[in-house]
């Protein structure tokens, strides 16, 4: 039987788990840039995003941090949707999404690389659509703005 997924507000002894999934799997998605190098970025990302109002989740299976998004309530901007690699196509992603909804429920934006055809496609399979362009901010990278209106 499947370990159950609980998703939870992450909690400050959550930090070094999600960091190492961060880094896990956008190392997964870029291989030839050294994400090891950008997770002091994202641990003063998750800080920043705390200060900001912004809400973390974390989703857990058996107990052991399998992914997290963070949400701001007020923007409704969606900063970070990340999974375990080990956890992926298991339906964390939608679980996580779901509880971003569940905290804006009118209207959702994110930026994500435009060559990041995984992530584009599991946006528009919830309903994501493109409305806009832009750069990443660390890479320079082309990104998509994409919204989801509940």
């Amino acid at each position: 039987m499947p370990a159950r997924v609980i998703v939870r507000a992450m909690r400050r002894g959550d930090r070094e788990a999600a960091l190492n999934l961060w880094t896990e799997a956008w190392q997964s998605a870029y291989p030839a840039i050294d994400f090891a190098a950008r997770r002091p970025w994202m641990d003063a990302r998750f800080d920043e995003l705390a200060r900001a109002g912004a809400r973390l989740y974390a989703a857990t299976v058996g107990g052991r941090v399998a992914g997290f998004v963070t949400i701001d309530p007020e923007s409704g901007y969606l900063d970070q949707l990340v999974v375990a690699r080990a956890q992926q196509r298991r339906g964390i992603a939608g679980m996580l999404l779901a509880r971003a909804r569940q905290v804006c429920p009118q209207r959702i934006d994110l930026d994500v690389n435009q060559d990041n055809c995984p992530a584009v496609a599991f946006y528009r399979k919830h309903g994501f659509t493109v409305t806009g362009t832009g750069r990443a901010p660390l890479s320079g990278a082309p990104t998509y703005r994409m919204t989801w209106r509940g």
